[in-house]
């Protein structure tokens, strides 16, 4: 993975700051050590399934289902995997019943992930599939030790895993919740690992990642007040639900109260894909306000070779140029086009980040590269980047109308 920056922070003062309470972090935030976790255990567990699970299913919202879905979505198209997975993230009714239209429920295997052991949204879904499969070995509940959720697995003798300690739910994906349901379906979850170590390597061993993280991450804090809107421009559509979970990362650790003093901060993340987007939300960026960050993400080897045809269409001969072009060589051109655009602007910050091909490594090394670039920025605008009150807030009103019905 290789980043470039078009923009300087001017702070060595804040980056060595930054730097030493990540550093510090470590010792209480269990996410950074993920990294380096053996998966032993986790893929003893996945083999135990009957080869007559034909899907794996995920009941879960949020950090619970984000995380992993972004892996699956960015490796299904390149990969043969042996069992298809599905996420069940929503309360929509026209949702649940088109999902359970795609699978036989007997040959599902389900895998219901609640931190809290009590998520509503999750237990409303669950109840109903409950209703269509209640065998107890057909389920795998993932939550915290003590949970309500743990308690009711073992009632009715079903498999429970932990999340591991101080790991939140947004930064999760390389724990049990994202590493289970991707081994079972046939991604190879230690090249996932590999990818983040090298990222982590990288950073807190003075490498190039450090560097770049550093640099950007003071940037954004430095100018959060003026560009307070951050978008990624994937250039693939297997980075659609990276970008979804990118969003959540971003949005729920960032957007608080500042921990000394009472204003309220945060950098609005949006998700956007090229070349769709360009005829979209690329309007916007290029003649709005000036109040929006820009990080390319392109991809140099796509696995695919398709070329457009050598055809000449009557009237349109002004399109031969594209004649013999990969498919893959004009996504990117188009991605450069519009980056050599935006610099001609001369005001809008810009960075780019080139992933060599689509493996379970690189998707691991963005994943953790960019929850690192989280916490440098929740620390360098004083927040507390791990906690969630304003969620918490309405769940508490939604149980409390739940219990008047």
């Amino acid at each position: 993975m290789k980043n470039k920056l078009y923009f300087n922070s001017n702070s060595r003062k804040e980056e060595q700051r930054a730097f030493e309470s990540i550093q510090k972090e470590q010792t209480s935030i269990g996410y950074y050590s993920l990294p380096d976790q053996d998966v032993t255990q986790i893929l003893e567990y996945s083999n135990t399934l009957s080869e007559d699970v034909t899907t794996i299913a995920v009941i879960g919202i949020g950090g619970s289902s984000l995380g992993a879905k972004a892996v699956y979505e960015f490796m299904k198209p390149v990969k043969d995997l042996h069992r298809k997975l599905y996420f069940f993230e929503s309360t929509d009714p026209i949702n649940i019943t088109d999902l359970l239209s795609k699978f036989d429920v007997n040959k599902t295997h389900f895998l219901v992930i609640s931190k809290s052991g009590s998520t509503v949204e999750t237990f409303s879904i669950y109840k109903y599939i409950y209703s269509l499969q209640s065998d107890p070995t057909a389920y795998t509940f993932i939550t915290d030790p003590d949970s309500p959720l743990e308690k009711y697995a073992k009632e009715i003798s079903a498999s429970v895993l932990y999340l591991p300690d101080n790991v939140g739910g947004r930064f999760s994906v390389l724990s049990t919740v994202g590493l289970v349901p991707l081994a079972m379906c046939g991604i190879d979850i230690n090249s996932l690992l590999a990818g983040a170590r090298f990222i982590k390597k990288s950073f807190f061993e003075h490498g190039y990642t450090q560097d770049m993280l550093l640099t950007k991450a003071v940037y954004y804090a430095k100018n959060h007040a003026q560009y307070n809107i951050n978008c990624i421009f994937a250039y693939s559509e297997t980075l659609k639900y990276f970008c979804q979970w990118y969003v959540q990362l971003w949005g729920e650790s960032l957007g608080k109260h500042q921990r000394h003093s009472a204003f309220h901060v945060g950098l609005t993340p949006i998700g956007l894909i090229g070349p769709k987007d360009q005829h979209s939300f690329l309007q916007l960026i290029m003649e709005g306000t000036r109040d929006k960050s820009v990080t390319f993400i392109k991809i140099e080897d796509f696995h695919e070779n398709i070329v457009i045809p050598d055809i000449t269409l009557p009237h349109l001969e002004m399109l031969d140029s594209l004649n013999n072009l990969p498919f893959s060589k004009l996504i990117n051109m188009q991605c450069d086009s519009v980056i050599e655009a935006l610099l001609d602007q001369g005001d809008i910050p810009l960075d780019t980040i080139t992933i060599q091909s689509v493996t379970e490594d690189n998707i691991g090394s963005l994943m953790f590269y960019y929850e690192l670039l989280t916490s440098l920025v929740g620390e360098l605008i004083d927040v507390n980047t791990y906690d969630q009150p304003g969620v918490e807030a309405g769940k508490i009103i939604l149980k409390s109308k739940l219990q008047e019905l």
